[in-house]
């Protein structure tokens, strides 16, 4: 049965570090990707809180250097992460790995915290470090690691935020708030204002699909994308925007030519902050269980999300009443594939015509606010 994430982290407060100790740098590691940084941001927040004075430097993939930058305010140096035996995020190659070690060892960090899952190889990694304390969960299926300072098993019962906030009860932190946030700069909001005026018209409802994610497993079909786009724009009178990142074209451009109406596709045309500024403008997002799900949450923006292989209660929306969740349920889900090996049916049995009914629902909803000129920076 699942724990709340209250009862998960008055817990953790129990096992916490002495409140007087402070230290001077801290690392924390956790090498993943936008979306798994957005749900640690909470935990972020509260860690700098704790320790106000330390130089907190995150260890991440090289995508997460730009992160460090936006979230300047929590996080104070970015290092690159160069591969561990049996991380897989990153490729192994000893003499790189065993130069990037000596690096973090010279460093002298006074606390690591692990915040890379559930620390089977994890843990190794940042006792390799050889801080003078090292914070993390482990797999109570090999017990506690030798050398970990405090630590508690890792709780796969409870969302991704409360989980990440779990480290920071450890740590003794008091402010354990769950709320989401993203930071936008005016370049953010100049650019997605050039986007944004160079649509062919200006009325509202402004609506975005984001029709791609990494694994191919979480994809709702191409179809059914451009029947929902189609039908909001009929219905709705909606502008529609495709969005996604570089590399993601050939799915966008797949929804665009099935679609009968006329989407605008901003396909690679956005960097990460343009994104955010973008979605705050919006009317209504709707997307794959992927990265940019989390920036819609955290800048506000109503949106619906597609769940199909992915656990929906580790990754949904705190906040439901702004941002929905669509799923079907199937028995072979949650699963860990990339690719479905059967026949998709998690996505492909979840039906359009269920999402354009909660889209519409979501736009009655916001109808005064739709009439309301637009608000954008200059």
């Amino acid at each position: 049965m699942s724990r709340t994430g209250s009862e998960l982290l008055a817990c953790l407060q129990r096992e916490q570090l002495p409140p007087v100790w402070q230290p001077r740098r801290i690392a924390i590691f956790r090498a993943l990707s936008v979306g798994d940084l957005l749900v640690a941001v909470p935990a972020l927040r509260a860690i700098r809180h704790r320790f106000p004075q330390a130089e907190i430097t995150l260890v991440g993939l090289p995508w997460a250097k730009e992160f460090v930058r936006r979230f300047q305010r929590y996080l104070d140096r970015f290092v690159e992460f160069q591969g561990y035996p049996g991380i897989q995020e990153v490729s192994y190659e000893e003499t790189r790995s065993q130069a990037f070690l000596r690096a973090q060892q010279a460093y002298g960090y006074d606390l690591v915290i692990q915040m890379h899952g559930n620390g089977r190889t994890s843990d190794a990694l940042a006792l390799e470090f050889r801080a003078e304390v090292t914070v993390g969960y482990y797999d109570p299926a090999y017990g506690k690691p030798e050398g970990l300072t405090v630590g508690a098993p890792y709780p796969d019962d409870v969302h991704e935020i409360y989980r990440n906030l779990g480290l920071a009860a450890i740590l003794g932190c008091q402010r354990l708030d769950p709320w989401l946030e993203f930071p936008l700069y005016e370049q953010d909001h100049a650019e997605a204002t050039a986007l944004l005026r160079a649509l062919p018209r200006a009325e509202r409802p402004w609506i975005a699909l984001h029709t791609g994610a990494r694994p191919s497993a979480r994809r709702w079909p191409a179809e059914y994308f451009a029947r929902v786009g189609d039908m909001l724009a009929r219905t709705c009178q909606a502008q529609i925007l495709l969005t996604g990142s570089q590399g993601e074209e050939e799915t966008v451009a797949t929804v665009a030519a099935l679609m009968q109406t006329h989407p605008i596709s901003l396909v690679g045309q956005t960097s990460l902050g343009a994104l955010g500024a973008l979605l705050s403008k919006l009317d209504l997002f709707i997307t794959n269980d992927t990265g940019p799900a989390h920036i819609a949450y955290a800048v506000n923006c109503p949106s619906i999300t597609l769940f199909g292989p992915a656990d929906y209660h580790r990754w949904q929306p705190l906040d439901q009443e702004k941002h929905k969740l669509v799923r079907r349920p199937v028995v072979c889900s949650p699963c860990s594939y990339w690719s479905c090996p059967i026949d998709h049916r998690c996505m492909r049995w979840l039906d359009p015509a269920r999402v354009f009914d909660l889209a519409e629902r979501q736009l009655r909803a916001a109808a005064p606010a739709l009439r309301s000129p637009v608000q954008v920076h200059s």
